[in-house]
């Protein structure tokens, strides 16, 4: 089986916001960057799961700034067997998305995976893209995946409940809690890490659809008004005057 598993880099969760410039880039100083979680934790980590049921290889793919290297070598310590970094400055989802597709529509790749969305920009939208670009079957939100011969059962979530897919063939899926368990890089990993392939290729030419104009942070939390619960009246009046839905 050949997989390949799109990875990101994202800010770490206790990171500080902001932005500088006008709100038109986000502000790194002092900020630590990690692999997207979803990527890491659920869709690499399943992919090295197969790999180990039922043998093959295990390719990342990242686009991304030389800098962000550190981060693909993660990947390989973890299991990978090799990694593809294309070297640019991410535009937007689409431009990510036509980057992993354009590398992918020739290498016979059973299957492509992605976290279901990236901890920063929350857009849930790269598996989709790279599916519509390949022309392939795309999954979404896998929260099971077994096979049953050359038939793949995909559990995935949905509002109220659970839906199960069968699959057959080349498929892209995005991956969710429960796909698979984190694992932590041991010290072999780390040091076989170094020496595993890490190709950088240029980016293809793509068309711009969309492009982030402005970023804001949100406004902070209100404090928050007690209310004796023998004055049901005033709640009252405090819901239908001040209380605001989110």
């Amino acid at each position: 089986m050949k997989v390949l598993v799109a990875i990101s880099q994202t800010p770490e969760t206790t990171a500080r916001i902001a932005f500088k410039n006008g709100g038109t880039s986000f502000d790194t100083n002092g900020v630590n960057f990690i692999m997207n979680p979803y990527d890491e934790w659920y869709a690499l980590v399943k992919a090295l799961e197969l790999k180990e049921e039922k043998s093959g290889t295990v390719t990342v793919i990242h686009c991304g700034p030389v800098s962000n290297e550190v981060t693909i070598r993660k990947a390989l310590a973890i299991g990978a067997d090799d990694a593809v970094r294309v070297d640019m400055e991410p535009r937007s989802a689409y431009s990510v998305a036509t980057q992993i597709a354009a590398y992918a529509k020739d290498k016979q790749f059973d299957i492509v995976l992605t976290g279901k969305e990236t901890i920063d920009y929350n857009e849930s939208s790269v598996g989709a893209m790279v599916a519509e670009i390949l022309d392939m079957p795309f999954i979404s939100n896998a929260s099971k995946l077994v096979y049953n011969g050359l038939t793949a059962l995909v559990t995935r979530d949905i509002e109220g409940g659970v839906e199960e897919i069968e699959v057959a063939g080349s498929y892209v899926i995005s991956a969710a809690k429960g796909l698979a368990e984190q694992r932590i890089p041991n010290m072999r990993g780390i040091m076989s890490a170094k020496t595993k392939p890490l190709q950088v290729i240029p980016p293809v030419q793509e068309e711009l659809l969309a492009e982030h104009i402005q970023f804001h942070v949100p406004p902070g939390k209100s404090s928050v008004k007690m209310i004796d619960p023998n004055q049901l009246d005033e709640l009252v009046r405090l819901l239908h005057e001040e209380a605001k839905v989110i």
